[in-house]
């Protein structure tokens, strides 16, 4: 399995690279207030999927600690219903009796 993904990898790669030699023309990109930036087109892309990356992680982090706080208050209420139960089955002790009288 570990080849096949090294294989699909590798022609991946391929695939990619021939894209970024075939698209090296220059490409002008206009923002707000007349701020122009010029390079080239398969750097342009990969800046903004790279950037679109980044901005997804950080739009999915507040969920990722709000499902690992609730993990955690899940463990505790776990662990603290275990307990309870082990101390419920555990026998009570008889009470002695003093035959001495």
């Amino acid at each position: 399995m570990k080849f096949i993904s090294t294989i699909i990898g590798f022609v991946l790669f391929v695939l990619f690279f021939g894209f970024a030699l075939k698209n090296t023309q220059e490409v002008d990109l206009h923002f707000f207030l007349n701020y122009e930036l010029r390079g080239p087109l398969v750097l342009m892309l990969l800046g903004f999927f790279v950037a679109g990356a980044v901005l997804g992680v950080l739009a999915l982090t507040p969920t990722v600690f709000r499902h690992r706080r609730e993990t955690n208050k899940h463990k505790t209420t776990i662990a603290t219903l275990q307990t309870t139960v082990q101390q419920a089955t555990t026998q009570p002790q008889p009470d002695s009796v003093n035959t001495q009288q």
